[in-house]
């Protein structure tokens, strides 16, 4: 039995009525830009975020330009964040003018060590980026121990994060401010791209509408130089409709997590993810650890099971950043996460049986080693 990676048509065919209507009405209004659509849908998730003043931008990435633009970083600033994690993250902060600076990540959440930021704080530090991977909440009580110390901004990356919980407070509320993803694949995925910044500071919040359009802050009169980073409305009222969703959803992630790190505990080659004390995972992404972690992916692949590699090269290696000078051994800890990780098929939608096809799959791979 063959097992996607991914299974979006799945959400969609549940979903196709309400979908299809929300759409329909976003094209009989013909208010494609902005509007009530747009204005619903962040308002619904100020609400879910428990009063969150929450404003849509064109993707994930503009959220975290333009959070930190809104924060006041600039060029000449550092901002320390994770090695190990999606592009965007660095490239957001090179985009808005600063530099990024990189620590290492914790062995067992993978999420970034605070005891390593804390290392990398210099005169130039203004601000820190965890990113709360695959699902789990950085350390934040730390980091916040830290901003604080320091005078630093802390603005969450949630990009994989969204419903996840850290001591009963969602992500996306734990710092000073947040950047949400809508693509796809997310746990809320619209029908393209999109993005929110989310904060708790009014002031941030309008300054990030100034932003997301030009700078505007009347009919041709522009306060500050900003972009075109609008949420279109079709998105807006697709991810309205599955917003009310999201819960379910992530606790049926969770319970498939559940289900693998049950079925593969006693595997000794395999290291499970870990979830920490008074986190609550969604599992955006379900990465195992194994040795000869491309000979599996090659193996799973070979008998259609999906899977995929998150991240093969720490952005401290990546060839733009060559300039900051980073040694091939900086980082560790990340350098290793990046041989090992393999990101196993997770959804609401995944079916047990496809869940045996994956771990029969591992067993017999790892069977078959010499």
């Amino acid at each position: 039995m063959a097992v996607p990676f991914v299974a979006l048509q799945a959400q969609y065919v549940a979903l196709r009525p309400e979908i299809e209507s929300v759409v329909a009405e976003v094209f009989e209004s013909q208010k494609f830009v902005g509007g009530p659509f747009v204005a619903g849908f962040e308002k619904a998730m100020g609400a879910y975020l428990g009063g969150a003043h929450c404003v849509g931008v064109a993707s994930g990435t503009d959220a975290l330009i333009l959070a930190l633009r809104a924060a006041g970083i600039a060029p000449g600033d550092e901002v320390i964040t994770s090695t190990f994690t999606f592009f965007a993250t660095a490239g957001a902060v090179a985009n808005a003018g600063a530099t990024p600076v990189f620590a290492d990540i914790d062995p067992d959440t993978l999420n970034i060590d605070a005891a390593q930021v804390e290392s990398k704080i210099s005169q130039k530090t203004k601000a820190v980026i965890p990113v709360h991977l695959f699902g789990q909440c950085a350390d934040m009580a730390s980091l916040l121990d830290l901003a604080e110390k320091h005078g630093l901004r802390l603005i969450e990356d949630c990009a994989q994060a969204l419903g996840a919980r850290h001591k009963d407070r969602p992500a996306g509320t734990l710092g000073h401010a947040a950047a949400v993803s809508f693509y796809p694949t997310k746990n809320l995925g619209g029908a393209g791209d999109g993005g929110m910044v989310i904060t708790h500071d009014a002031a941030l919040a309008e300054r990030v509408r100034l932003l997301r359009n030009h700078g505007q802050n009347d009919a041709y009169r522009h306060a500050a130089v900003g972009t075109n980073s609008r949420l279109d409305a079709l998105q807006a009222a697709v991810l309205n409709v599955k917003l009310k969703h999201l819960d379910v959803w992530n606790d049926q992630r969770r319970a498939r997590a559940a289900y693998y790190s049950g079925q593969l505990a006693n595997v000794p080659e395999i290291t499970t993810p870990s979830e920490q004390k008074g986190n609550y995972h969604v599992y955006h992404v379900y990465a195992i650890r194994i040795p000869e972690r491309d000979a599996a992916l090659d193996s799973l692949r070979a008998k259609g099971i999906g899977c995929a590699v998150f991240y093969p090269v720490p952005l401290h290696r990546q060839p733009c950043f060559a300039h900051l000078g980073y040694d091939q051994d900086a980082c560790p800890v990340a350098s290793q996460a990046c041989s090992e990780t393999l990101a196993l098929p997770i959804y609401p939608e995944l079916t047990p049986e496809q869940q045996d096809e994956v771990v029969t799959a591992l067993k017999e791979h790892i069977a078959a080693l010499p």
